[in-house]
């Protein structure tokens, strides 16, 4: 185990190094986990999840910026057969290599990982949207960064979308300098077969976008990057003279903007093309007022009180024939990390799943009611995972790890997706910190 000195006093100890937030100081494995109730043999495949996770004494100076720990769990035939927790091994992690060196060039390899993990083309990939991805194995070795045969020359978004019907990978990359914004494709078999410039003003933070069936929705809004900033946490603040806007890209690549409400939106649900040609985008969104409060608690600067800053399920409607946007609140409840049936990405589909304050919340997002199911501490993301031969949208299984408050430990939490009722519990070994997005790979 790497180990460093600890920080003498608990009073100087960051709000991102506490609490639920707190890293833990080293790998581990385990195998035949406790479960608690029935899990599905239908379950059987490995759910990773990542997030930022400092080393023994380290502070990164922002939530956001801990080099990327993943933690896994390997279920099959109704049974928990291991958990392991790893480091992605980057060159950041490795060698202290610097996104930008002294000289000023960057290093695209030299990233925390931290953020996002997928499977596409047999590949499982860890993201972050500073840099290339990293290649990880099954077991959570890592295998090294990736840059698709040298193809890819810009960062990569940690939320690329697989498009259900072609298995294509859209996915963008946001830079500190232009081309502020780049547009990529990647085949269904993992090749870059498209890139290609989208014209913002400046070098705004985007952290998601939205595809839909003959469009890609982008986020164009007022969090900038800010040179003065660099080496005090993370160089991006809220930036009223920027401006707000949506746009919407077609296939040929002429993207229709829309100016919005001044807002900043992290995590997008889903989007889809209505009957009359139009784009609705759902999406959790954030006010000035809530963005300050978030982004204060997450770099230290502010208590984390309440971690989703009041952050709301929010929907726009975009007509790109008239040039016109409608946007509605459609709840008051602060959630974040929205879910859905990816099955339905891009199209048509009524259900949401997002987490709130110790519970996981389902929307029917047109009528913007919510379900709320009290987990009993901190829920992590809540991956939606279809049953065989679904035909509800909400026919499968939520999987989620939660964190008691106490920080006795953790639990990796199945519900059943249409009713939110308890399935199954399988209690991990150790605490996880509270962390970003996770994936299930079922076996193939």
């Amino acid at each position: 185990m790497t180990t460093a000195p600890e920080t003498s006093e608990p009073s100087a100890v960051p709000a991102y190094l506490a609490g639920d937030l707190a890293p833990v100081p080293d790998e581990i494995g385990a195998v035949d986990l406790p479960v608690t109730g029935t899990l599905p043999p239908e379950l059987t495949g490995r759910y990773f999840r990542n997030g930022p996770n400092p080393l023994p004494g380290q502070d990164p100076g922002h939530w956001f910026a801990g080099p990327g720990m993943i933690h896994g769990l390997r279920l099959r035939d109704g049974r928990a057969e291991w958990y392991r927790n790893r480091w992605v091994r980057t060159r950041s992690f490795t060698e202290g290599a610097r996104l930008v060196n002294d000289g000023g060039e960057l290093d695209r390899t030299a990233v925390s990982a931290n953020t996002s993990i997928i499977r596409h083309a047999d590949r499982i990939l860890a993201l972050v949207e500073s840099g290339f991805p990293y290649e990880m194995t099954p077991e959570l070795d890592t295998v090294g960064p990736c840059d698709f045969g040298g193809r890819l020359t810009t960062a990569m978004t940690a939320h690329p979308k697989r498009d259900p019907a072609t298995g294509e990978l859209h996915f963008f990359g946001y830079g500190f300098f232009a081309p502020y914004l780049t547009y990529h494709r990647l085949s269904a078999a993992g090749e870059l077969v498209e890139s290609r410039v989208v014209d913002v003003p400046g070098p705004t933070m985007i952290h998601d976008f939205a595809i839909t069936e003959n469009h890609v929705v982008w986020l164009d809004l007022p969090a900038v990057f800010d040179m003065n900033m660099v080496g005090s946490g993370l160089p991006f603040r809220w930036d009223d003279a920027y401006g707000a806007r949506l746009g919407v890209m077609d296939r040929a690549g002429r993207t229709t903007w829309f100016d919005v409400d001044p807002c900043y939106v992290f995590h997008v649900g889903n989007a889809c093309e209505d009957a009359s040609g139009r784009v609705v985008l759902d999406a959790v969104r954030y006010s000035r007022e809530s963005f300050t409060a978030i982004w204060g608690s997450i770099s230290g600067s502010a208590n984390p009180a309440a971690e989703t800053g009041g952050a709301v399920l929010h929907r726009w409607v975009l007509d790109p024939a008239t040039g016109t946007v409608t946007e509605e609140q459609r709840d008051d409840r602060a959630v974040e990390f929205p879910t859905f049936n990816d099955d339905l990405l891009g199209r048509a589909g009524r259900l949401l799943y997002t987490v709130s304050k110790d519970a996981i919340v389902k929307y029917d997002t047109e009528t913007g009611t919510g379900q709320v199911k009290d987990v009993g501490g901190r829920p992590g993301e809540a991956i939606f995972v279809p049953a065989a031969g679904s035909g509800a949208e909400d026919d499968g299984w939520l999987l989620s790890i939660v964190t008691d408050h106490s920080g006795d430990g953790s639990q990796l939490l199945v519900l059943d997706a249409a009713t939110l009722d308890f399935t199954a519990s399988v209690r991990l070994p150790r605490r996880v910190p509270a962390g970003f997005h996770g994936t299930w790979l079922p076996d193939l």
